[in-house]
């Protein structure tokens, strides 16, 4: 379906898909007042000036990314990174910095009325475990290293943001929190900006996020999760003199059976709705009956409702293959079954004519950007699913590799991905001199 616009009141960006969207698109319009809006704030002395500011501070930005990417930050492990990113925000000039309870970094910077809170945020940690070798190595132009791009450079960013509005003396009207978050990868389960929202959400009205390379990809819509542990446990025995009694493995076949079985059916219709079996484990020899069994499982939907409709498919499987194994024993205790919760990631979505995403793919555009709209798990999913208007925006350059031991970023063009925090940031916060 195409809509139509006259040409005088909109203009018009095409919207594709990437590897995280769900369907084809339409065709987003961005409203005319927010391409004049960022055109006249780009074209502002200030904010040019932060922009030669960007260029200047390039050999600083490097070193930097190079610094903290070196300083590690597995899972939960976060508060040596933290402590060091603390300092450099002060440095660069925030007027207050705290790390809080559950170990974000926050830097506020006041505004001029701090009528409204604008929160712009990369996240401290990185998938990696405690011990891997973090060391950047470069070859030609590109930086090679766990971390680098995920969200190293996100962190690097906004701290380059900071330092061009203290040197420009630009001051903005909303206070503005420049945030380095805990726990957004694995089983972190987004715990830093869920606190963030449980303390401070009240004083929260805009949320951006930084993570990926380039400037084109916006992402509106969180692709939320559940993710559970399930352990069937039985008294375990030797596999003939205890013959006959329940099997933790046998429950967790058919589990498996009955929920994917279901689960296939279910999502292969509406809005795109994903499942795992991802981690089996359990028993201790081949002629031992196990004491216990285990499955972790992963589901994805962006649907709030699609994503409770799989889980009860999961419990309903869970519950059946319980009673039919214990149906079955000849001898001994029943069969139980912990099902524990170890992810749940909201879902939700800012709808694309929300202030805060129009400007977002102004800023795009105006830098030489085509705009995607996309959907995907970051730490914008909370205040997504609060009804915050946030995106996640990219931080500029190229990366590749994400997640693996040669993740690698290459500074190309990298500057657009400040220019395009900084415009995102002042359209929101307002400028206020």
């Amino acid at each position: 379906m195409t809509h139509l616009f006259k040409a005088a009141v909109f203009s018009f960006v095409i919207i594709f898909t990437s590897s995280h969207s769900l369907h084809a698109q339409e065709s987003v319009a961005v409203e005319k007042r927010y391409t004049d809006e960022i055109k006249t704030l780009a074209n502002r002395p200030a904010v040019k000036a932060v922009f030669q500011t960007f260029q200047d501070l390039e050999p600083q930005t490097k070193q930097d990314l190079i610094m903290l990417t070196e300083t590690p930050a597995p899972p939960f492990k976060e508060s040596v990174k933290a402590k060091k990113y603390a300092a450099m925000l002060k440095e660069a000039g925030v007027d207050s910095v705290w790390i809080d309870e559950i170990g974000n970094v926050i830097g506020k910077r006041k505004g001029r009325s701090g009528q409204k809170t604008v929160v712009v945020e990369a996240h401290l940690d990185t998938v990696f475990p405690e011990g891997t070798d973090v060391k950047v190595k470069q070859k030609g132009d590109t930086l090679y290293a766990p971390g680098v791009g995920d969200d190293t450079r996100g962190l690097v960013a906004i701290l380059a943001v900071l330092k061009g509005l203290e040197k420009a003396k630009i001051e903005t009207d909303a206070d503005v929190w420049f945030v380095g978050a805990v726990g957004e990868e694995g089983l972190g389960d987004l715990r830093g900006v869920k606190h963030l929202f449980k303390t401070n959400g009240s004083k929260i009205n805009s949320y951006i996020a930084v993570d990926g390379d380039g400037i084109s990809e916006i992402v509106h819509r969180g692709l939320g999760s559940y993710r559970y542990r399930i352990t069937f446990k039985g008294p375990g025995g030797h596999s003939y003199g205890a013959f006959g009694i329940v099997n933790p493995h046998s429950a967790l076949g058919k589990a498996i059976y009955y929920f994917t079985n279901d689960a296939d059916q279910f999502t292969r219709q509406g809005i795109k709705t994903t499942y795992s079996v991802s981690v089996i484990g359990g028993g201790t020899s081949v002629n031992a009956i196990p004491f216990e069994s285990w499955m972790e499982i992963d589901m994805r939907s962006e649907s709030p409702e699609r994503l409770k409709g799989i889980d009860q498919l999961l419990q309903a499987a869970v519950q059946r293959a319980l009673k039919e194994e214990n149906g079955l024993k000849r001898s001994g205790p029943d069969l139980t079954v912990d099902v524990k919760k170890i992810g749940d990631r909201p879902s939700g979505k800012i709808e694309p004519t929300v202030p805060l995403v129009q400007r977002a793919m102004a800023v795009s555009k105006h830098l030489g950007a085509t705009p995607q709209l996309d959907v995907s798990s970051t730490n914008a999913n909370t205040p997504i699913s609060l009804g915050v208007p946030a995106v996640t925006i990219g931080s500029g350059g190229k990366g590749g590799n994400v997640h693996s031991l040669n993740e690698w970023w290459l500074n190309d063009q990298g500057v657009l991905g400040l220019q395009n925090v900084l415009l995102v940031l002042l359209a929101e916060a307002g400028i206020a001199n």
